[in-house]
């Protein structure tokens, strides 16, 4: 039996079996999503009523297209943009077609993970064990000796402002006329 289903905006025939990838869909990989939007159903030649038809599916892989460059380019205007994009889509193995629901196949990559928490198990346990006033023997801390610092240059003593201000008052100042250095050019030869 085969079935024409609308999602992302496109339209896909898909057969039980079929893997297909569609515009992304909100899942995991392993899931098992139903696509309710089914345009036309039918088996060989003979078309079916899709009222109440659904098409099972199991996701396989979120994925990404490969890359479109997208270049904007305007003459004489020195005017170059280059952008890249890559579109996410959704692996999709369809798994029936009809009104009842199929479900996935447990996957195998989940028995390792039921495992993983038993090995966590045992140290939570030697953990609870140890009573909490006494300290766990652990190796001794090797502690780093601090690089040592770089001389910093000697600083100029700054005179606060109030000094420099007192050292040339303004009366002083009005009362001489500032003395002008003799220019020390040499003689013009005639």
């Amino acid at each position: 039996m085969f079935a024409i289903v609308r999602t992302g905006g496109k339209q896909y025939r898909v057969a039980a079996g079929d893997s297909i990838a569609v515009e992304k869909i909100a899942g995991a990989a392993g899931d098992s999503i139903a696509l309710d939007d089914i345009l036309l159903a039918g088996e060989g030649d003979e078309l079916k009523p899709v009222k109440g038809l659904t098409v099972s599916a199991e996701i396989i892989a979120q994925a990404k297209t490969e890359k479109v460059i997208v270049f904007k380019k305007r003459r004489r205007h020195n005017y170059r943009r280059k952008n890249g994009h890559r579109q996410q889509l959704t692996i999709l193995k369809i798994l029936g077609v009809g009104t009842e629901k199929v479900k996935a196949a447990p996957k195998k990559a989940e028995a390792p993970k039921e495992e993983a928490p038993k090995a966590e198990a045992p140290k939570a346990e030697a953990k609870a064990a140890a009573p909490k006033g006494e300290k766990k023997a652990e190796a001794p801390k090797v502690e780093k000796a601090a690089a040592p610092k770089k001389a910093e240059a000697p600083k100029k003593e700054a005179k606060p402002a109030a000094e420099k201000k007192a050292a040339a008052p303004k009366a002083e100042k009005a009362g001489k006329a500032p003395a002008k250095k003799a220019a020390a050019k040499p003689a013009a030869k005639k």
